[in-house]
């Protein structure tokens, strides 16, 4: 059975900075390129960031390319997601998911049950 849990939410001030973590397990994460996600209040879940595979290749949405950095821990099979700079724009539900493959578009296989993160200005 694949787990993914998510850790590290909390309220946050505007400025301030969090690192998502989120526990993997049942899966061969090794294998996989892990995302995060985010869902605001009344919106559409949208696309953060993703790291592949082996962690050699990243991609961010432009709303958090140069304030968010994914990375992943294939020992502990642990993906990160740091982010600085929040913005009360970020204020959403996180989410971390595994997919086989990288590309934009591709379908995720597995989704976690999400971390809240409140940036409050």
């Amino acid at each position: 059975q694949v787990q993914l849990v998510e850790s590290g939410g909390g309220l946050v001030q505007a400025g301030g900075s969090l690192n998502l973590s989120c526990a993997a397990s049942g899966l061969t994460f090794n294998k996989y390129a892990m995302g995060w996600f985010r869902q605001a209040p009344g919106k559409e879940r949208e696309f953060v960031a993703v790291v592949s595979f082996n962690g050699g290749r990243t991609d961010y949405a432009d709303a958090v390319k140069g304030r968010f950095t994914i990375s992943r821990d294939n020992a502990d099979n642990v993906p990160y997601l740091q982010m600085d700079r929040l913005k009360p724009g970020d204020t959403a539900v996180y989410y971390c998911a595994a997919a086989l493959g990288f590309l934009p578009g591709t379908a995720y296989d597995y989704w976690g049950q999400g971390t809240q993160v409140p940036v409050s200005s």
